[in-house]
Formats: C-alpha cells, structure tokens, sequence
C-alpha cells in the first residue's frame, strides 16, 4: 500500500549548524540526498526535513526567501507519544540552541510545546490523548 510522505523545504544560513542541531534531537541524515547546500533530516518514514542552503532554495522559488526570524512562513507540528516526549524532544532543541517560542500549551487531552530551530523555523510538538480522538 502506498503510504503519501510529505518533504518540507526550508531555507538556512548555515548547512553545518543545522545537521548538527537536528541530530541533536536525535534525527538521522541520510547522506543520500545530502550535499554541501542541502541536507536531508528524517524524521521519521514518511517526514523528511530538506535544509537547503538560500541559494539552493531560490532554485526551488521565484518569490523572495522569508527571514523566518522575523516572519512565520510555516508552523510545522509534530506528534508526540506522550507528554513526556513533547517535553524531551522541545528541550533538546532548547539544549542545541533552539530558543523557545511560545507557553505551553495544556489542555488536559492535548499537550503541546514549540521551538524555534537555528533559522527561525517553528516547531510544534503535541501530544494528544488518543482516548480524546476516538470519541
């Protein structure tokens, strides 16, 4: 059975700085479809994370590049198993020199944290009860 991925594309100063950061989350590159302007993170079987150096970027786009220090141009959210994974994977981020982006957010069935990663990229992690999603 087919089983649709999704490729997100994000522009970064720096290849170096960002290979580093994301395997301190504890993601994988796969040097297959890594170069010396882009590399590619998996995240998991069907996510996969391309970090493109500008220039490579603006070979994918005809509009101007966002500065995502200073625009949101996307919010990327991720589940988590569990709460305790929401809290683990946002403080690596933070340890790797992510900065936290926002408060958390606990609404009992749904628990989410968010980083910006070195460019600016926001990140949200979210658990949700899966007894809260059944019902």
């Amino acid at each position: 059975m087919y089983q649709q991925m999704i490729f997100v594309n994000l522009a970064t100063n720096d290849i170096v700085a960002s290979k580093k950061f994301f395997t301190e989350l504890g993601y994988s590159i796969n040097p297959q479809f890594s170069t010396d302007d882009c590399t590619c993170v998996v995240i998991s079987d069907t996510i996969i994370a391309m970090l493109l150096s500008k220039q490579r970027y603006a070979d994918f786009t005809k509009k101007e590049i966002a500065d995502s220090t200073k625009t949101s141009e996307v919010l990327i959210c991720l589940s988590a198993e569990s709460r305790e994974k929401v809290d683990e994977l946002v403080d690596k981020a933070i340890a790797a020199g992510g900065t936290d982006n926002n408060d958390t957010n606990d609404q009992g069935f749904m628990y989410g944290r968010s980083f910006d990663d070195l460019d600016g990229h926001s990140w949200e992690v979210v658990w949700m009860d899966p007894a809260a999603v059944q019902g």
